[in-house]
């Protein structure tokens, strides 16, 4: 068996979709390494070139140029291998709704070649908290319960990478709580994992590295800790005890002062917290507690993609 680094290794992938009036460049010397056992974020707005790339991992889109390989298989090489090592849930919910559950996986199992002794069809239903619907037509199931549906078909084949292709799109609170520990728990397996989404604190929970694409080319490619560390800016409250004038050393921080709070802001590479509780002290302001807010994923993905529109 092929000893791999990297669950999926992208190399100066190009992608052009001919259109009557004027070609579409999906995807431009697109570049991304994934670690194998590893959670990976790909981010990015509408028509980044995401749903793309997926496409060619699943050969359901030809790249024109670069190279691709899936744990250690070159896709050109042995397709046939590499398909048999990836499992993709797509953003559509396409379910046939004349079957169960249980039948969507056997039928998935076969077109796969699983014998029925290996196959996991009543542990997998079971995982995604389908095992009481089992012999139910899809038709009758919710929204979120054919999103794990989806999930359950793609992994079937014990698959060594899992593309998961905004898993939660359309789900409640709970069960997108409920998805996110079970992908954590095949993670912990094994399965190394490669999230689209566009709920950001979806990726900052789960994701160790994230990819960022617009426009078909990486513009931040981190992991996580260095790219919430991207924006250096950061924002600290007072619940104040008393009434003051703003003195000119706090003008600095952006100074608000709102129904008893003030509210600064500051780069935290050139100062810190401690000196700004100095400047307040030595100016006899008083307060009661303090709050800082630190920047968020969504604040480092806002700042990248309007950043690289404006280039």
């Amino acid at each position: 068996m092929t000893d791999y680094i990297y669950s999926i290794e992208a190399n100066n992938v190009n992608k052009t979709f001919k259109r009557k009036n004027n070609d579409v460049k999906a995807l431009n010397d697109f570049k991304i390494k994934i670690k194998k056992g590893s959670i990976h974020g790909l981010l990015g707005p509408n028509g980044a070139g995401k749903s793309t790339f997926i496409n060619i991992l699943g050969s359901l889109v030809r790249k024109d140029t670069g190279n691709i390989k899936i744990c250690g298989v070159d896709i050109d090489k042995n397709l046939k291998l590499a398909k048999f090592k990836i499992g993709i849930v797509p953003q559509e919910l396409n379910i046939d709704p004349f079957f169960t559950p249980l039948e969507l996986l056997e039928l998935q199992a076969g077109l796969y070649g699983i014998p029925k002794k290996n196959r996991k069809t009543e542990e997998i239903l079971d995982n995604v908290g389908l095992i009481d619907k089992k012999n139910a037509y899809a038709r009758t199931l919710s929204g979120g319960m054919r999103r794990r549906l989806l999930v359950a078909k793609a992994l079937v084949h014990n698959p060594q990478m899992l593309i998961l292709d905004e898993p939660t799109a359309g789900v409640d609170v709970e069960l997108r709580s409920s998805l996110w520990k079970y992908i954590k728990k095949i993670n912990r397996q094994g399965t190394s994992i490669c999230l689209t989404t566009h709920y950001l604190q979806e990726a900052e929970e789960l994701c160790e590295n994230i990819t960022i694409i617009n426009e078909g080319k990486i513009i931040k490619d981190d992991s996580k800790e260095n790219l919430l560390n991207f924006i250096s800016t950061k924002k600290v409250s007072f619940d104040l005890l008393n009434t003051f004038e703003i003195p000119n050393n706090l003008f600095q921080f952006n100074p608000i002062i709102n129904n008893q709070k003030l509210h600064l802001t500051y780069d935290k590479s050139k100062i810190s917290i401690n000196n700004i509780i100095k400047i307040l002290d030595e100016s006899n302001i008083t307060f009661s507690e303090m709050n800082t807010y630190e920047s968020n994923l969504e604040d480092v993905f806002k700042k990248l993609i309007i950043n690289d529109g404006n280039n």
